[in-house]
């Protein structure tokens, strides 16, 4: 999970991107189709903690002069 980390937000969704593309065939196999969707839940968690990070680093530099909301 440390090299997710450190992967941006474009290789996350392209990574989800591709996992929904593998989902979509019909010969994955139910249990696949479970895996494949963890995979992709994982991956939208870390999109969403990065999102985070970077919203609060804008409210901190916005703070230095004035605080504007986006």
């Amino acid at each position: 999970m440390a090299d997710q980390k450190a992967a941006g937000l474009e290789e996350l969704f392209a990574e989800i991107e591709e996992i929904l593309k593998k989902m979509e065939d019909k010969e994955v196999s139910l249990e696949d189709s479970f895996f494949l969707y963890e995979e992709g839940m994982k991956k939208l968690k870390l999109c969403n903690e990065k999102i985070d990070q970077v919203e609060k680093k804008m409210l901190i530099i916005s703070e230095q002069g004035s605080l504007e909301e986006f």
